[in-house]
């Protein structure tokens, strides 16, 4: 394996140069799969491997007269290389360049997008073990649910990273696949062996059946899986920014020294890189369009894909290795209120315990409709009201303390019960 593609930043790996690269590394592979099996003098490899290189300025300016990448590309080269050029490139067409090149940008691309996702797992696995017991309110449809603890909350972002690490994992297997077989694939003017020790050079593997090109289902898969990281990340940000709402404010992005929120209000302390994530997951989902379109060519090679591809695969790497690095530095400064997290599960003198007086009074004897009936009651009526207090409105209610003591009436308003099983989920993450 080639080290230069191990991890390098994803704007480098982008770049004109690390492409062009790639394609010379190609290039001397196979080159050397022909020496190996005897259809390349070691003398003429040995002074390829010394001699080949290229400028890209030189590249772009052969391209503007002949009209073609590879072959801009390859004379370059072989201003380089002299008479042993004649031995690169041989029974090879463009797209073994390309596609195979094209792979070591993706595969090392992938690697640098996993340890960024490992980091980010990492700080979340921090943040839920820090708040295992921080009790908060839990949510559906936007209204108050029961009582969970945000390290819970946390958890279940921290569970869907690590299928995200999964998925990474199994992509870069799917895209680190080569091609050296010529004009239609047939391997016509070359031999399958130099395809399989080329590729072997490079760390990838041989494509099972390509035509002129790798299949596009590879790239799409590709963009689909960095779009459903976006989505994740997308949740997380989301989830932020709605905890920080000035009515929440159970958690807060880290606000720094000397930043402003506002030209006109000093006050604000806006959760600018939460929605910032939230605006590139949209720019990432709107690629998987493109990306499966691109699946569909004409016979065995169009380059309809190409023009399509020069755009995507850089723009959306950088923008999800962006969006990891934001969501992890986000999550290590992420301000947590405990307070504002118990003002508001005891709203309305916790209403949120609803079910559990509602339990309680069945198992006193009562009919479920009628302890239905007095619970709603008694939660409405502190709902709707300034300072209602639902305990309140339970403990002046004869029917009730009439069936529970004072202490069976404390142990509804307890949380316990909502944290006495998640133990569970703990285990499951190793946190």
């Amino acid at each position: 394996m080639i080290e230069r593609y191990t991890l390098p930043e994803m704007g480098s790996l982008w770049s004109e140069q690390a492409k062009f690269q790639s394609w010379l590394d190609v290039e001397i592979a196979a080159t050397e799969a022909q020496c190996r099996l005897g259809r390349v003098p070691a003398e003429a490899l040995a002074t390829i491997k010394a001699k080949a290189a290229f400028e890209v300025e030189r590249i772009l300016e052969i391209e503007a007269e002949v009209r073609h990448d590879v072959i801009a590309f390859l004379t370059n080269v072989n201003e380089h290389v002299g008479e042993a050029g004649r031995y690169v490139h041989v029974g090879m067409t463009s797209s073994d360049v390309l596609d195979t090149g094209l792979a070591l940008q993706l595969k090392a691309s992938v690697a640098v997008l996993r340890r960024e996702l490992d980091q980010l797992a990492e700080a979340l696995r921090q943040l839920a073990r820090a708040h295992k017991g921080t009790v908060m309110i839990g949510r559906s449809h936007a209204i108050h649910g029961e009582p969970i603890t945000f390290g819970f909350k946390v958890a279940g972002w921290l569970a869907e990273v690590v299928r995200n690490q999964e998925r990474l994992a199994r992509l870069e297997t799917v895209v680190a696949v080569g091609q050296i077989s010529g004009a239609m694939g047939t391997y016509a003017n070359t031999d399958p062996e130099v395809e399989a020790i080329t590729c072997s050079l490079l760390g990838l593997v041989p494509d099972t059946a390509s035509t002129q090109v790798i299949s596009r289902d590879r790239h799409a898969e590709y963009v689909q899986t960095l779009a459903l990281v976006g989505a994740a990340l997308e949740r997380f940000s989301t989830e932020i920014r709605n905890l920080q709402r000035t009515d929440v404010l159970e958690v807060e992005e880290n606000f720094a020294k000397g930043q402003k929120g506002s030209s006109a209000m000093p006050h604000k302390r806006n959760p600018i890189r939460s929605e910032r994530i939230s605006g590139l997951a949209r720019v990432l989902r709107s690629y998987t369009v493109a990306a499966l379109e691109n699946c569909a060519l004409w016979h065995e090679r169009d380059i309809s894909h190409s023009s399509v591809e020069r755009m995507m695969l850089p723009d959306c790497s950088a923008t999800l290795h962006f969006m990891l690095r934001e969501m992890t530095q986000v999550v290590e400064g992420l301000g947590v209120y405990p307070e504002n997290m118990d003002r508001n599960l005891n709203l309305y003198g916790g209403v949120v315990f609803s079910q559990r007086v509602l339990l309680a009074l069945v198992e006193s004897g009562l009919s479920r409709e009628e302890a239905y009936r007095i619970v709603q009651r008694h939660a409405h009526s502190a709902w709707n009201q300034v300072g209602g207090d639902f305990r309140a409105n339970l403990e002046s209610d004869a029917e009730v303390t009439g069936r529970l003591s004072p202490a069976q009436l404390a142990a509804c308003f307890a949380t316990d019960l909502h944290q006495a099983q998640l133990e569970v989920i703990w285990q499951r993450l190793g946190i």
